[in-house]
């Protein structure tokens, strides 16, 4: 009898049917992947699963009993717990107080006992942590482990991961599957949300497979392919190997030399780092995040002031004043969430023509635009009167992109372009850019992922405590061992 089991479950947010007779099972002791784009349904049907939403129709078996997730904290009585991509712990608090806040309405707390609690269930599961450490002083891979102990802590049996790799180094993520790998062993069922198909097919038993709400597929690994998994979800021929030209580099569009730049407490997070970017070339900064990277992307597009250095484009830049900058965080720094689709697409040229004349904005040039810009990036929505908040993210990050490439800009900062989009999402991502490169644009690529700043890159510079520690172009972008090595030195691996 499989331990969980969705029958038709269906939900829908007005006009729009986010899951549409959903239906699968399954078995203890095994980890099931579910995939899909962008706005395919996972989501909803993750907050269905773990209380946050109520379905309109269907039913959700556990161990064969017909149940009612009213709300998370039946979800957590039920058994079921939920892991967020993006971590819900207080860094000021420590990691016992984090993992027991909300488990008990008793006045009087044994931190000592609790601690010890902890640290025997951490050493069960092998889940190395220190009870008393302050979470906020922790790596990411850590505070994940914290998140895990979390839901073991209130004896969850059903884990749902949503994400779980997206800010993991590689020996993190190996660390997370052997954990994972060992809770299903000892009976727990998971749930693995994640667009990444290499860790899908290494990591998974079965696979459900969603397009725009629907289930496609129900499978396991053995009977398919990453390949076939990819046309699955998109619905489309996909190319997981990125197809590329040669590059040809032309004249310096930018100079950087000596920077230094402050982070937003005042210490330096960038130090002493040079360097030139040419036309038609891609280069790519890899490390892991906090290494003085977004504080290097705000200084070279101006969103920073520079403590020290000089920052100079070549004169044809100069006279356009164009500048594409793709920000790591869409939703804080790419977008205005309650401003619709084609309101986002002019932010940077709203005062221009033909968007405005005689100071009044042109209501049918925009919304052209817009239409325009929808149909060419493939942005899915109803109409361009959409807020940007109701898109999912792969089509919110289109509408950034679509915008920042509106002007063809020469230089172009892409800060984590392709973070938590799905495959298809992805794949038009990277060709959009590799399309401006070709096109004769320098482009300053920033990702935390190795395999993606290999493929896109033409020359690589690895940035650890705020400098580039060394460069490698594309003719030695293929030795991954240095990579890794450079790479997690900036976690002290």
């Amino acid at each position: 009898m499989p331990y969980l089991c969705l029958e038709k479950i269906t939900k829908s947010f007005g006009s729009f049917v986010a899951n549409e007779n959903i239906s699968f099972s399954v078995e203890s002791g095994t980890i099931h992947a579910i995939l899909g784009e962008n706005g395919a349904g996972k989501t909803t049907l993750m907050n269905i699963i773990s209380g946050c939403y109520q379905p309109d129709a269907g039913q959700i078996y556990l161990q064969g009993k017909s149940v009612k997730v009213t709300s998370p904290s039946a979800a957590i009585q039920l058994g079921i717990g939920m892991i967020h991509q993006h971590f819900m712990l207080v860094p000021q608090l420590t990691v016992t107080e984090n993992i027991i806040l909300g488990t008990s309405n008793s006045w009087r707390l044994n931190l000592r006992q609790k601690q010890q609690e902890i640290a025997v269930l951490s050493q069960t599961y092998g889940l190395e942590v220190d009870p008393t450490a302050k979470v906020g002083s922790l790596p990411v891979g850590v505070q994940q482990r914290v998140e895990i102990l979390k839901v073991l802590y209130r004896n969850a049996k059903l884990l749902i991961l949503d994400e779980p790799t997206a800010v993991l180094i590689p020996s993190e993520v190996e660390s997370l599957m052997a954990t994972l790998r060992q809770l299903a062993v000892r009976g727990h069922i998971i749930i693995f949300i994640s667009h990444k198909l290499d860790e899908v097919m290494s990591l998974c038993d079965t696979v459900t497979v969603l397009r725009r709400g629907k289930v496609v597929a129900n499978t396991t690994t053995q009977e398919i392919t990453a390949q076939e998994l990819a046309e699955l979800m998109v619905g489309r021929e996909v190319a997981l190997k990125l197809e590329k030209l040669a590059a040809i580099p032309g004249k310096v569009v930018l100079s950087a030399q000596g920077l230094c730049v402050k982070d937003d407490r005042g210490a330096i997070a960038v130090r002493n780092v040079s360097f030139e970017l040419r036309a038609g070339e891609v280069l790519g900064i890899a490390g892991v995040d906090g290494n003085g990277q977004r504080e290097l992307a705000d200084a070279l597009t101006g969103l920073r002031t520079l403590m020290q250095g000089k920052i100079a484009f070549s004169s044809d830049s100069l006279s356009q004043r164009i500048v594409g900058y793709i920000p790591e965080d869409r939703q804080k720094m790419g977008l205005v969430l309650q401003f619709n689709i084609a309101e986002n697409l002019i932010l940077k040229a709203f005062r221009k023509l033909p968007f405005c004349r005689r100071f009044l904005l042109q209501g049918k040039a925009i919304k052209n635009h817009a239409k325009s810009a929808m149909q060419e990036f493939d942005i899915r929505a109803n109409s361009e009167a959409v807020k940007v908040s109701q898109l999912s993210g792969g089509n919110q990050q289109k509408v950034v992109l679509a915008r920042e490439l509106a002007r063809e800009p020469m230089f172009i900062v892409a800060m984590q372009p392709t973070r938590g989009l799905d495959v298809g999402a992805t794949e038009a991502v990277q060709q959009r850019l590799l399309a401006q490169r070709d096109r004769g644009a320098a482009i300053l690529y920033i990702s935390t992922e190795l395999e993606e700043v290999m493929a896109m890159s033409d020359r690589i510079a690895v940035m650890y405590g705020g400098e580039f520690c060394c460069y490698f172009d594309h003719r030695n972008c293929h030795c991954s061992e240095k990579w890794v090595f450079q790479w997690e030195g900036a976690r002290g691996a």
